[in-house]
């Protein structure tokens, strides 16, 4: 009996309408437009905007699309599963609101927190649910609104994130395609240097927790960024090692979109020029869990069945990884 690989069979993004750009910042923060692209790549990013509007929004009208682009009934979706660090609320959880959205009676929906890299982790956990057979129709979403836990005073840090989400369909297949291999690494001692510290339950909600602005999300941006170039260039390379990969083998690197220099050195080490690097950091900021399900979508038309196609990503926690996947359609 031959194997059952996880194949994406298609992907579709959404994003918010409003665009705050960089000079708007400037208005915000000592900050400028000159200074922020030069050492992130960012010109704009998406803000979702309106009253009581969560990352579930976002989700469930990539999802819609999704179901639209292939053609399918929400009903027939078993699975959703949200990467995300930024659910509208503790519980009910994302993905079950996604459900009730979209019309998906019929799947079970939980999420999945692994910040920046949760859209590969969930990928990672989704591609299972189709290999043990049970399970037909898998989608993952990668979706935060950044803009909900960013602290618009500090000019290091709300430059970096907006807001957006995305999600792929992922389908049974005995051909060799899908999902062929992934590495996934975390990291707890590196707690301390990129957290969101109030709002679980050692640090519950109170006028302290308020009043010290714990409930933004705080980074150390240095030791970020030479971790995460360490870290993803790592497992890119050594998935590509253990499948016999090369840079010429590549058709394009999909990175997380945290800081266009770190995605350059992930690609040198690889061995991949930058034009087969998938880039949107400078309309969209670093979306963290949409950023690589984004890129998917953008470039779906470049690419072709066959196709090899490298997903790297480092998030909080530290979290990083890296996985191959083969184009199916």
């Amino acid at each position: 009996m031959a194997s059952i690989n996880a194949a994406i069979t298609a992907v579709n993004g959404w994003l918010p309408p409003y665009v705050l750009t960089n000079k708007e910042l400037e208005q915000l923060v000592d900050t400028s437009d000159e200074w922020i692209k030069t050492r992130t790549g960012i010109t704009e990013r998406r803000i979702l905007k309106g009253e009581g509007q969560g990352t579930s929004v976002m989700a469930a009208e990539a999802v819609k699309g999704l179901c639209e682009k292939r053609g399918i009934s929400p009903e027939e979706i078993d699975v959703i599963i949200c990467a995300t660090i930024t659910p509208d609320m503790m519980f009910p959880n994302c993905a079950n609101m996604v459900t009730e959205k979209v019309g998906a009676k019929n799947a079970m929906g939980f999420d999945l927190v692994a910040a920046c890299s949760g859209f590969l982790y969930a990928l990672e956990t989704g591609s299972n649910f189709i290999k043990s057979g049970n399970y037909k129709k898998v989608v993952v979403v990668g979706a935060d609104k950044m803009s909900s836990i960013t602290n618009y005073e500090d000019r290091t840090s709300c430059i970096l994130f907006g807001d957006g989400a995305a999600a792929v369909l992922l389908e049974p297949t005995e051909e060799d395609f899908g999902i062929k291999d992934t590495i996934l690494r975390n990291d707890g001692q590196s707690k301390d240097i990129l957290y969101l510290k109030a709002g679980g339950s050692a640090y519950p909600a109170s006028e302290e927790t308020v009043r010290n602005k714990d409930h933004y999300f705080v980074q150390d941006g240095k030791s970020v960024f030479r971790f995460a170039v360490t870290r993803m260039a790592d497992v890119s390379v050594e998935v590509m090692e253990r499948n016999g990969l090369t840079g010429d083998d590549i058709a394009y690197l999909v990175p997380h979109q945290a800081n266009k220099r770190i995605i350059e050195a992930t690609a040198n080490r690889m061995g991949v020029s930058m034009d087969k690097v998938t880039l949107n950091i400078e309309r969209y900021g670093n979306t963290t869990a949409a950023t690589i399900p984004l890129c998917l979508w953008e470039w779906e038309d470049k690419f072709k069945k066959g196709d090899n196609l490298i997903l790297s990503a480092f998030g909080g926690g530290f979290t990083w990884g890296s996985i191959y996947v083969k184009w199916a359609y």
